[in-house]
């Protein structure tokens, strides 16, 4: 089947609105992506012809929701390449999953001496919540150099794995920079070491075909809003065998066997990672949204990607005083830049007095701003829903910047 953006926009009601008088250019998505009317939908009739609460009903309308619910999980798992249903945890959001991860495998794992190794190109998702761990435990971290370009330094990432290592938690795609990471080869180098591994995929998923079996990775993250499903509902998949042996992170309804003041038994998971009452119609939304990208394909979605940075990315070089930041060959569909005499921020203002949505600032990655000489960036981020129409618009904008500040 032909990839037909014209088509696809139809599918996104907002894009059809307008924003400062003008038709709304939408740059943002590694941010958050738009959702298309299967999503807004689905979460409309949950509310509306659904809704219960899950699991804890024995009425119909309370079975069919928890059905629903559970249909998601082994969704997600298909979507993912999980090899089981039940390595599938529902969360809020990457955050929230890489922190579970820090409190229930971290406390148990890391201790006084050993080490975390990250990247510079981490967002600070996946930096803070390690930062703590290496604090309350005794641990270290140890930081992977990136290259100008913005690749990762390969070499210096090996002669870090040492006996210390116990973790390496690594974005599959830099949000700022839109580098993709060579996750098989990391995760073998790991693996060969008996290093755990975890993978930030909050801006892979949305790009780019996902199999965290042939990845070969431990933990793997992504957030449902940036898969173009609504806010609230996020994944952790993790192998089965480390999730069963990983103690709560919460505790409350729902991920107990039985309870009394002499003591709990847990869950088996992954209901034990799903304490109280979830986010459930997000939940049904993100398979709504899973579905959605299905049907398109998600090879489709990435080649058209492609050739829509490549669009972008020559027409940006051709504006005078214009710097990309981060140019590795292997790259999502995100473009970080600087305009020479022009505040990211100024940018981005003038930019929505056009009706053009771009993201402006250190975009949650402090450290490798700092890497790359910049304190912050203007990001265009493209998803398939854009069009070389949107690329035009922003490059004439720029133009226009460019001339108020001459």
């Amino acid at each position: 089947m032909t990839f037909d953006v014209e088509t696809v926009r139809k599918d996104f009601p907002i894009l059809s609105t307008k924003m400062r008088g003008r038709d709304l250019v939408y740059l943002d998505s590694a941010a958050s992506s738009q959702k298309p009317e299967a999503v807004i939908s689905a979460i409309s009739d949950f509310y509306s012809a659904h809704y219960a609460n899950i699991h804890r009903g024995v009425y119909q309308l309370s079975a069919e929701a928890t059905q629903r619910y559970e249909d998601v999980r082994s969704l997600v798992a298909r979507f993912i390449g999980a090899p089981d249903p039940r390595e599938i945890i529902f969360v809020r959001n990457a955050t929230e999953a890489i922190n579970l991860v820090a409190r229930t495998w971290g406390e148990q794992q890391i201790g006084n001496g050993d080490e975390i190794v990250l990247t510079t190109m981490e967002h600070h998702a996946n930096i803070v919540p390690w930062q703590m761990l290496a604090e309350r435990q005794g641990a270290s971290i140890r930081v992977a150099a990136v290259t100008d370009d913005g690749v990762l330094d390969l070499e210096h990432l090996k002669r870090l794995l040492g006996p210390r290592t116990k973790l390496l938690a690594v974005t599959a795609v830099s949000n700022a920079l839109g580098t993709i990471n060579p996750i098989n080869t990391l995760t073998s180098l790991a693996r060969d070491r008996g290093i755990t591994t975890l993978v930030d995929g909050a801006q892979a998923a949305p790009h780019q075909s996902v199999d965290v079996k042939a990845l070969g990775c431990d933990f793997y993250v992504l957030s449902g809003h940036k898969v173009f499903g609504p806010s609230g509902a996020g994944v952790l998949y993790g192998r089965l065998p480390l999730l069963e042996s990983m103690p709560p992170f919460l505790g409350g309804g729902d991920m107990i066997e039985s309870v009394s003041f002499e003591g709990t038994t847990f869950a088996p998971v992954p209901q034990k990672f799903e304490a109280g009452t979830p986010d459930i119609a997000s939940v049904i939304g993100f398979g709504a949204a899973i579905e959605y990208l299905e049907a398109i394909g998600m090879d489709q979605i990435s080649a058209y990607e492609q050739t829509l940075l490549t669009y972008a990315t020559e027409r940006l070089l051709k504006i005078p005083g214009l710097r990309i930041i981060g140019t590795a060959k292997e790259k999502a569909a995100v473009i970080s830049f600087v305009l020479e005499d022009a505040h990211p921020h100024d940018i981005g203002t003038i930019l929505d007095g056009e009706g053009i949505a771009i993201r402006a600032g250190h975009h949650c990655a402090q450290p490798l701003m700092k890497r790359m000489g910049v304190p912050a960036t203007a990001r265009a981020s493209f998803s398939f829903y854009n069009t070389r129409d949107d690329v035009d618009s922003l490059v004439e904008a720029l133009r226009k910047t460019q001339e108020i500040f001459a």
